[in-house]
């Protein structure tokens, strides 16, 4: 879809809105002044059987892949989730990326970087495994690096007072919506969703905060398997071994009610993982956008 004017290399310029969430960013200003938190657990041994189940038909699959698909899923098929605020303005992503931290190697000194895989709203959990694994293969080599790696390096050794210029520079540029596009290609800040598995670590899930830099409204945190005790229907206590999930999110992008029903959805989703082999049955524009795009994308659909 072409961008018209108030649109930014990444996303729509939504005014098909309720007044009230083209008011509220004014409010709150920064993310931090909009965080709201969400709890829940994935059944480990629900997951695990179907990791297991799959593992010679997708190549490379593990646990932590499903959480991405899952993510991938909701951001096609509820896509107010994936809007953001930049500039007290509210955007429709133009794509999903999810923004992960991998280290180059579990030690206390391991290198970390960062990877940004995109994926299309049809993606499958195969694609999606085809593309993670290739982006961390590749990023876990001896000595390699990123883009993200090697403007961080550069800026990294610049003196203090420059870094602060360039930073600042570069927020009134995304601000304003004419940040370079290259800079967003790269920058893990700028995402539909950002993940860190905790549970590699071997702790428990922490609410992470959303960054005022950049564009992410999602942050999901794994944590660990463990164990934890649950009331049956019938009253009866069963131990069970679950993943704990804290998801911290920006309030301005959506109301309550659209965002407790896209939650439920992940949560089923984990319940039910088959259901992330297929495509979805209908990838959703967001109806922000004005009725003229919303419309060209329908066709394009189809």
């Amino acid at each position: 879809m072409k961008r018209k004017l108030g649109d930014r290399y990444d996303g729509y310029r939504l005014r098909n809105v309720d007044t009230f969430f083209l008011l509220i960013p004014y409010i709150m200003k920064k993310r931090d002044d909009s965080q709201i938190f969400f709890e829940d657990v994935a059944d480990v041994d629900v997951l695990d059987a179907f990791v297991r189940k799959h593992q010679e038909d997708i190549p490379g699959l593990k646990l932590y892949h499903v959480f991405i698909a899952a993510l991938v899923r909701l951001f096609a098929v509820r896509p107010r989730i994936n809007r953001f605020v930049c500039g007290s303005k509210i955007y429709a992503r133009n794509h999903i990326a999810i923004s992960m931290s991998i280290k180059r190697s579990m030690t206390d000194d391991g290198e970390e970087t960062n990877i940004k895989p995109r994926f299309a709203p049809e993606s499958t959990l195969k694609d999606i495994v085809d593309i993670v694994n290739d982006q961390v293969n590749m990023n876990k080599e001896s000595g390699s690096e990123n883009d993200t790696d090697k403007f961080a390096k550069i800026i990294g050794h610049l003196p203090t007072f420059i870094i602060k210029t360039v930073v600042n520079i570069l927020t009134w540029m995304d601000r304003m919506g004419i940040m370079p596009k290259a800079i967003i290609d790269f920058s893990p800040f700028h995402c539909s969703g950002y993940l860190t598995n905790m549970g590699s670590l071997g702790i428990k899930a922490v609410y992470h905060h959303l960054y005022n830099f950049g564009t992410t409204s999602t942050f999901l945190a794994m944590g660990k398997k463990e164990y934890q005790y649950q009331g049956s229907d019938e009253g009866e206590l069963i131990k069970k071994r679950i993943i704990s999930l804290k998801m911290v999110v920006d309030e301005r992008i959506c109301d309550g009610y659209y965002y407790a029903s896209s939650m439920r959805l992940f949560s089923k989703m984990l319940q039910n993982p088959d259901v992330l082999l297929d495509p979805p049955d209908e990838v959703i524009p967001d109806d922000g956008i004005t009725p003229l795009k919303v419309e060209k994308a329908v066709k394009e659909q189809v």
